[in-house]
């Protein structure tokens, strides 16, 4: 069996350019709002603004590396198979889709959901005992994190109805 494999000089890639995308919206964002040494000490974007930039340089020294690595090696290193790299996103989708929802709805809402989802999903456990489990961590974090220590968390629309 000769499956498809994704090779890892192109992840690499990918992940780099991610990385560089992300440096060059910090050094936009501290061009902004100022990067440089004021008569006052630093304006707010001069620590980020040099983060942003070794973010680029190191991203781009990857790039580099990876290019130069395959020019040289005849033979390709795999990352993954086809089929693995499936089960890679069965994980990362529903992750991704999870950030989008602690945005939308808050982290305890979001977090009861996708514990529960992935309880239902992958472990096979009811819709019940999936539910009672999702929801309690949620309880439990909350209880921790806002009334314990005092840490405030993004919040959705269920908390809003409780006051906090």
């Amino acid at each position: 069996m000769n499956e498809r494999i994704i090779e890892q000089r192109w992840i690499e890639i990918l992940i780099a350019l991610c990385f560089t995308a992300v440096g060059v919206l910090v050094v936009v964002d501290s061009l902004r709002i100022g990067y440089r040494w004021a008569s006052d000490g630093p304006e707010p974007g001069y620590f980020i603004f040099y983060i942003g930039c070794l973010l680029i340089l190191g991203s781009l020294f990857v790039i580099a590396q990876t290019v130069k690595t395959w020019k040289q090696e005849n033979g390709e290193t795999s990352f993954a198979a086809v089929s693995e790299f499936k089960l890679m996103l069965l994980m990362l989708i529903p992750t991704c889709v999870y950030v989008v929802g602690v945005i939308f709805l808050g982290i305890y809402l979001a977090s009861a959901i996708f514990v529960a989802a992935f309880m239902v999903w992958q472990g096979k456990y009811s819709l019940l005992q999936s539910s009672f489990i999702g929801v309690t961590l949620s309880v439990i974090l909350f209880l921790l994190f806002e009334i314990w220590f005092l840490i405030s968390l993004p919040k959705g629309p269920i908390e809003a109805m409780l006051g906090y």
